[in-house]
Order: C-alpha cells, then sequence, then structure tokens
C-alpha cells in the first residue's frame, strides 16, 4: 500500500455542503485513503474566502463566484477548480401567501415577496446565498433592508431554513440543503427554474507563495480528490436514494455550467 501522508488539511466551506450531509460521506473517505486530517470550517462562501485570503486555510469549497475570482485575481488562490452545481430555490408556506407563481419571472417573483403579507428571512452573511438574494433584489429594483416583513438571521443555510419555517416565512436555499433537512420543515419550493438561480461550486487552492502557513500538497491532494472520477459520481450519486433525485450535480472536466 502506498506511505499515507500526515498533518492537516484545513477546509474552509460553504454551510450548504455541510448542512446537506455530502462532506460527512466525503471527509472520512478523504482522511483515509491519504492520511491527512481534515479541519472542516464551514461557514458562509464569503467568509469562508476571507478566512483563506488571509491565509488561515489551505483550500475553499464555495459557491460565490465573483467573490471567488476576486480571490484569484488578488493572488491569494490558483487553480480553481470547477467541482458540482445545483440550483437555488424559494421556499415558503405551503399556503403560499406571497402568491408566487411558477411561470412568473424572478422580477415579479421577488416583487410578490416585497409586497405580500409573508415574511422573508435573508441568510444576511456574506455567503453565496446571500450574494445571490441581494442580487435578485437589485435586479428588481427593491431595497428590502428596514423593511417589516424582512429579518436577517446571520446564520447558515440550515439554521435559516429553520427559523424561516418557525415564522411561516420564505426564504432563498441551496436544493441541497432544503432536501436533506425537508422531513423536518413544513416549507415547500414556491418557486425553481429561473436560469439565474443556478448554483455552482468551485474548489481553490490557498496560494502557498503568498501565505507560508497553506498545506500545498494537503489541498492539492484535496482538490484532485475532490475533482477524480469514482468521487464525482459518488457526488453524483449522494441523495438519490433517500430524495430520488442527487443533492448535487458532478462537473468536473466538463464545459463551465451556463445559467
Amino acid at each position: 500500500a502506498p506511505t499515507k501522508a500526515s498533518g492537516e488539511l484545513i477546509l474552509a466551506t460553504t454551510t450548504s455542503t455541510q448542512d446537506s450531509g455530502l462532506l460527512d460521506v466525503l471527509v472520512p473517505m478523504f482522511e483515509d485513503e491519504t492520511g491527512y486530517n481534515v479541519k472542516t470550517i464551514a461557514v458562509g462562501s464569503g467568509q469562508a474566502i476571507e478566512q483563506a485570503s488571509r491565509g488561515d486555510a489551505d483550500v475553499v469549497l464555495v459557491h460565490s463566484p465573483a467573490a471567488e475570482e476576486k480571490m484569484v485575481a488578488g493572488g491569494d488562490g490558483i487553480e480553481r477548480a470547477l467541482v458540482m452545481h445545483n440550483d437555488f430555490i424559494i421556499v415558503g408556506p405551503r399556503t403560499n401567501p406571497a402568491g408566487l407563481a411558477s411561470g412568473a419571472s424572478l422580477v415579479e417573483t421577488m416583487t410578490s415577496l416585497a409586497e405580500g403579507d409573508a415574511g422573508f428571512i435573508s441568510r444576511g452573511d456574506n455567503s453565496g446565498t446571500h450574494a445571490l438574494e441581494l442580487k435578485l433584489w437589485k435586479a428588481a429594483a427593491i431595497d428590502p433592508k428596514g423593511q417589516s416583513w424582512y429579518a436577517e438571521s446571520g446564520q447558515g443555510m440550515g439554521a435559516t431554513l429553520q427559523i424561516a419555517n418557525q415564522k411561516s416565512a420564505y426564504t432563498i436555499s441551496d436544493r441541497g440543503t432544503y432536501l436533506s433537512q425537508s422531513k423536518n420543515l413544513d416549507l415547500v419550493i414556491s418557486f425553481e427554474g429561473a436560469k439565474e438561480l443556478l448554483n455552482v461550486y468551485h474548489v481553490i487552492i490557498v496560494n502557498p507563495e503568498k501565505h507560508t502557513k497553506v498545506n500545498a500538497a494537503a489541498a492539492r491532494a484535496f482538490t484532485a480528490f475532490i475533482t477524480r472520477p469514482d468521487i464525482q459520481q459518488v457526488i453524483g450519486d449522494f441523495g438519490v436514494e433517500e430524495f430520488g433525485e442527487p443533492l448535487f450535480i458532478p462537473d468536473a472536466g466538463k464545459p463551465e455550467p451556463a445559467g
């Protein structure tokens, strides 16, 4: 058997990879195969990228394209690679008090959320999900800040879904986290399918030339692992047996998904 490595890999990642349960499958496989001990820090993508850009992580797995590109352009990240995608959905009470319609445009949908009586719970945490939400409000020419129907959780996706559930409010979620928690929620998918709701995940190695404490060997090992065909198959199979559909679509080696 090949000699295993030793040491720690610090993985800064979005909460959706943790809350969906995907990392509970992948991390033990990586540790058993390589010998590295993974320290996972699951926060919003923005916070994960900020942490990595300070040199306080070895590799990031996130879903905030503009922030990712800024990290690479600034020299803090290298070798950005496509891993997988799913999509964002708007979930809310079964009664659909805002009257969201599947055939409506996103501008019409965001306007209905603003004009309806139901509340909306934002992540409010500079995550990839939060960045997408703010982009949607801006496209609809709506400023939700300070509105009585709008609240920020300041927490991850799983916790935000629970708060929206408790308050019978709407929120935006990645599909993977929603499906993984749906049995504990009384929220349903209220709007889906718009091309703007594409949710793409990349892995980025923290630049060891700029941040000398980075374990570049471990980061490259993780990147090679998560983009490898057999592990991509594991990602593609994840959730199918329980939910009848994958929580993430594997993309490594394919063209960048287009929204």
